[in-house]
Order: structure tokens, then C-alpha cells, then sequence
């Protein structure tokens, strides 16, 4: 929770430098399996100022995986779980009203799944998990959070 509080700041310092700016802040995750049954999952934190660059942050772990199914279910609830931590930690640091102002959005939980491939099967349950929790899905090609951002680092 230390170094959350760190991510916090320097989202608070990012987006105070442009006062008059509207930000997005998304959550995604992805996954990378090893040969020796183990995989690394990175979730990502980016924060997009729209029409104008953003900033990221990351977070990577190792652990035995057993299938294709069960790492992206688990790449789901990992950033769900950022998500959730995230917003109440800005809301304790910041305040609520930097979300009632309009300038930062945080509502959306990027899935590595997409309509083609073999994820396709996944979409609705993940996506219903992800809304169950009171965030929005966004998949493939619009998932940028999860296949760009925290691939960069799997």
C-alpha cells in the first residue's frame, strides 16, 4: 500500500500541473507464460490526458497458471482489484471531488479478450464480473490498458 500511495502522488502532481485538462485513468492486465508453468502477470495503471500524452504506472508478480482460461480470469480480477484500491486511496489522498469535477474519469477496467481468437469465449463472463464490480469492460482493440501498455512490460 506504500508504494500505492506513491502512484497516487504523482497521478495528484500530473494532474494538478494541467489544471484545465480532462483525464482518463484505466486499469488493464496481461500475462506472459513460461515454459516452466509459471507466468508473469503486469497490471497497469495509465493516466490519459486527453488529446495529450499520459503516464503509466506498473506492477509485476510471477505464479503457477494452469490454463489459458484461468490466466485471463485472473488478469481480470487483478486489475479489478488495483481498480478498487486505487480509487479509494485517491479518494482518502486527493478527495472525491477531483472525480465530481469532470476532469478525471476512472470508471473503465481494460480485459485482454477480444472478438477474435481464442479469448472470444471469454468475453461475456469476464465482462459481466468486470460490471458486477461497478466498472466498465472495454476489449480488444480498444483495450489498450491491457494488450499495449502492460504487455509492454509482461
Amino acid at each position: 500500500m506504500v508504494a500505492l500511495r506513491g502512484v497516487v502522488a504523482d497521478i495528484r502532481n500530473y494532474v494538478s500541473a494541467h489544471a484545465d485538462s480532462s483525464y482518463e485513468i484505466v486499469i488493464g492486465s496481461d500475462s506472459q507464460a513460461t515454459l516452466k508453468g509459471q507466468a508473469a502477470f503486469v497490471t497497469a495503471i495509465v493516466v490519459r490526458r486527453i488529446g495529450n500524452g499520459g503516464v503509466s504506472f506498473w506492477t509485476r508478480h510471477e505464479e503457477k497458471f494452469f490454463n489459458l482460461k484461468d490466466r485471463i480470469w485472473k488478469e481480470a480480477m487483478l486489475s479489478i482489484t488495483l481498480a478498487q484500491e486505487l480509487r479509494t486511496l485517491m479518494k482518502e489522498e486527493i478527495g472525491e471531488e477531483i472525480f465530481w469535477e469532470g476532469r478525471v474519469e476512472f470508471r473503465c477496467i481494460h480485459i485482454d479478450v477480444g472478438m477474435n481468437g481464442p479469448t472470444k469465449d471469454l468475453i461475456d463472463g469476464i465482462s459481466g464480473m468486470v460490471k458486477g464490480y461497478g466498472f466498465v469492460p472495454v476489449i480488444k482493440p480498444f483495450s489498450y490498458g491491457a494488450f499495449v501498455v502492460a504487455d509492454k512490460h509482461t
